[in-house]
């Protein structure tokens, strides 16, 4: 009755366990890390200009070592074809952890296309890249292919059986696709695997709401909020699953943290409002709906069907 579908997807930085080689220039791997470390401070810009300079040094033969590869490996897993020499000569698949990066810096910034475009290239140099399948699997998501993320996701896996992020992107989406069971499996395995997750437990949570195990998804939710104090989606399905067992206070204070993290959550006004009315607030109520329809003016209709709902389920009780 109450719930609205939200999940969130994982996205991973390479920042450890480079392949470093011997010819990987000192100075693309200084550019490398710097760029690690302005993007973890959310300077984006900065951390794709040392990324480009990184992919710039490393995937460029100088012009006398060039006179003395003429033919670059053909079985090695990296671009090799003829024509693209003369633009970019990678040999290094240093590169493609760059570009990798690089792709995820793009996205956080809005730039989905630039992002896949960077993933589409790394796979080109290094096809057993496993993460940057699962991150281009995020960037086709978000471009609506849907299809294209989930074999992204299920590529990564076959390449690295262990990489629980997407495990936890894969069953995110079958939930939404209308696949529970396999959602769970998935989300299942991705919390064997990294037990410390906390969106891994958030996203099943709302499993566990579709399949009216409240106990069970609260549960995952409380674990999610323990591991990240500040996840909002963990509050919102938290409130979710204890209205829908008729906890409307509790409830409400959880809308309530949610909306503190974030006040553009339009559900969470929605959900809260109704948490209210079915207290009998009405109008405090009314103010959460009045700010859902500004925020989203696209749920109305929902909202209204909703509240209806609500109504009558007060007024039959005794």
């Amino acid at each position: 009755m109450f719930q609205r579908k939200y999940f969130l997807l994982v996205i991973l930085l390479i920042s450890s366990g480079l392949p470093i080689h011997a010819q990987t220039p000192e100075s693309a791997i200084t550019h490398y890390k710097d760029g690690t470390k302005k993007f973890s401070k959310g300077n984006l810009d900065g951390a794709i200009e040392d990324f480009t300079r990184a992919i710039e040094i490393s995937s460029r033969l100088g012009s006398d070592r060039l006179a003395r590869n003429k033919l670059l490996p053909a079985a090695s897993g990296f671009a090799a074809a003829a024509d693209e020499v003369s633009e970019v000569t990678v040999i290094d698949p240093f590169t493609a952890s760059a570009l990798t990066s690089r792709g995820m810096a793009r996205y956080h910034k809005g730039d989905i296309d630039g992002a896949i475009t960077d993933w589409n290239r790394a796979i080109r140099i290094s096809p057993g890249r496993a993460t940057a399948y699962l991150d281009r699997g995020v960037g086709l998501y978000a471009k609506g292919d849907t299809a294209g993320a989930l074999a992204d996701w299920t590529r990564a896996l076959q390449i690295d059986p262990r990489l629980a992020a997407a495990y936890t992107n894969r069953g995110s989406v079958r939930q939404e696709e209308g696949d529970p069971e396999g959602a769970l499996a998935d989300l299942n395995k991705a919390i064997a695997l990294g037990p410390d997750d906390a969106v891994t437990y958030c996203n099943r949570g709302f499993v566990w709401i579709e399949k009216h195990d409240f106990d069970r998804a609260i549960s995952d939710f409380d674990k999610a909020i323990e591991l990240n104090p500040r996840m909002v989606n963990a509050y919102y399905g938290r409130g979710i699953a204890r209205m829908s067992k008729t906890d409307f206070e509790v409830a409400i204070a959880d809308f309530t943290q949610a909306l503190h993290l974030n006040p553009n959550l339009a559900g969470g006004y929605m959900n809260r409002g109704l948490a209210l009315l079915l207290r009998g607030k009405d109008t405090e109520a009314e103010k959460d709906f009045e700010r859902c329809r500004t925020l989203d003016p696209a749920l109305k209709n929902e909202l209204e069907q909703r509240i209806n709902l609500a109504r009558e389920l007060r007024d039959s009780k005794p």
